[in-house]
């Protein structure tokens, strides 16, 4: 088996409220580092209410100090939406406070809505930065991190993190190989651009500092529970909230009286059908075959793996029934 990663979205269940989501994080990234997984991402969303993390770096210093040898990072930081110096100012000095341990995943969608969207990057002449301009930002990020940008980031030269790059599509693909860096593709939800996408990173990988031969990961959603039922229970209410977002109304994550009482037209069970497709949902036994298949059809050098539910509780026993299923050694062992 691959390494095995996570990808925390911080979900907020309906009737509780992102202080008690971004506990169960601290609580989920613990016992992560206890069960042997490589490394722990958080994303960056906006103006989402079933969604608490929307700053990564806050959040990123936090989960480091929780922790002691589990690589922390960012799944990532959209990088539009920031002044490239200071990214890397944050980042330094997360690398500063803990050295080899800190992940920076780059993306480019502004990881919102457009009215928030605006407001993050601006309008017109106020805005933040050209749709074209990533490219150019990620060369002016990089720069500070080396210390040649002629402006002196501190304490980022000399402190640079992992650099990863985000995608969903082909676009980041071809980058982050013409770049030479690490390629991280949201199969989670963007699954029909998956393998042409590592194809094309794959295609037009160039040996860099930082890396010599391509390294891939996905990050794909998984449930495990003790039964395929309940794991397809379990995997519901995040489907139904997935579906009310595509439907224009952001919600929390819904419990599961809400899940009971919806409206389940035809229309509306092909889409969590369609989706759930696209997931490994079972029992152990199934999850391992599961990841094993989808690691074996794509070729990833690592998978991360992204899990939703409504209890918190039952997202932690997720994740350790995956690393049972897989055989993942827990720290102490695998030292």
């Amino acid at each position: 088996m691959v390494p095995l990663s996570v990808l925390d979205l911080v979900p907020v269940a309906d009737g509780s409220s992102a202080t008690d989501a971004l506990a169960h994080s601290t609580r989920l990234v613990r016992r992560a580092e206890e069960l042997g997984f490589t490394r722990y991402w958080v994303a960056e969303h906006h103006g989402m209410p079933g969604i608490a993390s929307s700053s990564p770096p806050v959040l990123i210093a936090h989960l480091a100090g929780a922790t002691e040898r589990i690589t922390v990072g960012s799944g990532g930081v959209m990088l539009p939406n920031h002044r490239p110096l200071v990214v890397a100012e944050q980042f330094g000095t997360l690398e500063a406070l803990h050295p080899g341990r800190i992940d920076l995943g780059i993306g480019r969608a502004p990881g919102t809505d457009p009215r928030t969207a605006a407001a993050l990057r601006g309008t017109g002449a106020d805005r933040l930065h050209a749709p074209d301009d990533f490219p150019d930002q990620l060369v002016e990020l990089a720069a500070y991190f080396r210390g040649d940008a002629g402006v002196l980031a501190v304490p980022a030269a000399g402190n640079a993190p992992t650099m990863w790059l985000l995608g969903s599509s082909g676009y980041s693909a071809k980058v982050a190989g013409m770049l030479g860096l690490p390629f991280a593709f949201a199969h989670h939800f963007s699954a029909a651009n998956t393998l042409p996408a590592l194809e094309l990173y794959r295609e037009h990988f160039r040996p860099s500092a930082m890396l010599t031969q391509p390294y891939s990961m996905i990050a794909a959603a998984v449930t495990c529970a003790d039964t395929d039922e309940h794991a397809r229970e379990l995997a519901l209410p995040s489907a139904l909230q997935f579906l009310h977002l595509r439907l224009g109304d952001p919600r929390p994550l819904p419990g599961p009286e809400e899940v009971a009482a919806f409206d389940w037209t035809d229309a509306a069970r092909a889409f969590v059908e369609q989706r759930h497709a696209d997931q490994v949902i079972g029992s152990p036994e199934t999850v391992r075959a599961g990841v094993e298949e989808l690691v074996a059809r794509t070729g990833v050098d690592e998978l991360m793996v992204t899990t939703s539910t409504f209890r918190g509780e039952d997202r932690l026993r997720s994740y350790e029934l995956l690393a049972g299923a897989v055989g993942l050694r827990p720290a102490a062992a695998a030292a």
